[in-house]
């Protein structure tokens, strides 16, 4: 059997596509070939307006899910932060493996004891918290490849940044820690600094009606990622979550248990409503935090970002 696995073209994408198509062998062994599907997507070709001024998230899926309606591949691999809380009518995420570190990452020239000055992010919920943070900085809109991102910490004139905020499981994927002699890595701790809904975790994407990929999926599926990432994708869902707002969400799993750590916030850092809770069912989990940050101030707080 062949399957064909659609993916975008960075370097990181082609690695989280090449890990799951390597998963799947593991799985099904000789039986099993892949082939690896590039597609540009809307985001991919839009690199200089920040993600809230083009449209969200679903600028890296739409393409990808158009290849699956059309049959022209069989499944497709997304990192779960970007993908959309609701799916278009026919698809659904068929798979979720074990999740990856769930932390953001600040990087930083080696041996640099300038202040942080000017902090770059491509990200709304990065730039709330590195408001709250180095309350003295001034956040810049950067978006573009790994590579390109942590370039910007070397370039010259306006385009020097003194930080640069990323998830920390995109840098340990694309092995940069062990290869980047001239920056130092700072992963932050997601209990203070909260991770988007999603990060680390990989989404395979497919047919709702395709059983043959179902089925072959299913086993590199990871029941506890599943329902922590569930649990995170309610609560975005219960505020409405976005690009255009900072938002984030983590959740653990022990045992049957589960706890979730959720915020919203101005970008500029100035409002920022938090809560944790427990629970057992996910969905119902990420319900009750998104209504109690809701009614604790965060109604307020989005109201202020999207008007």
């Amino acid at each position: 059997m062949k399957i064909r696995i659609g993916t975008r073209g960075s370097a990181l994408a082609l690695w989280q596509a090449h890990y799951i198509a390597d998963r799947l062998r593991d799985a099904h062994g000789d039986t099993l070939a892949t082939e690896i599907v590039i597609y540009k997507t809307t985001g991919d070709h839009i690199l200089d307006r920040p993600l809230a001024e083009i449209g969200g998230k679903g600028l890296f899926t739409k393409e990808l899910e158009v290849g699956l309606e059309q049959g022209e591949i069989d499944l497709a691999v997304h990192s779960l932060k970007d993908v959309p809380t609701a799916l278009p009518s026919g698809m659904v995420l068929g798979a979720i493996p074990t999740r990856g570190d769930v932390r953001d990452c600040l990087v930083r020239r080696i041996a640099d004891d300038v202040p942080m000055a000017r902090v770059g992010t491509a990200s709304l919920r990065r730039a709330c918290l590195a408001q709250r943070r180095w309350a003295e900085a001034s956040v810049h809109s950067i978006r573009g490849r790994v590579e390109t991102r942590v370039g910007r910490l070397h370039e010259d004139g306006d385009r020097r940044m003194d930080g640069v905020l990323l998830a920390w499981a995109g840098l340990l994927r694309l092995e940069m820690p062990g290869t980047r002699e001239d920056v130092v890595f700072q992963p932050l701790n997601p209990d203070t600094w909260i991770p988007a809904v999603g990060q680390g975790a990989l989404a395979i994407e497919c047919r709702d009606d395709d059983a043959s990929v179902l089925e072959l999926i299913a086993p590199i599926h990871h029941a506890p990622t599943a329902a922590c990432v569930t649990a995170e994708r309610a609560f975005l869902a219960g505020v409405e979550g976005d690009c255009r707002v900072p938002v984030g969400g983590y959740a653990t799993a022990d045992g049957p248990s589960l706890r979730l750590r959720a915020f919203v916030g101005h970008p500029d850092g100035t409002a920022y409503v938090e809560h944790t809770a427990l629970g057992e069912d996910p969905a119902a989990l990420g319900a009750a935090v998104a209504a109690a940050i809701l009614a604790a101030g965060g109604a307020d707080v989005l109201a202020e970002v999207r008007r």
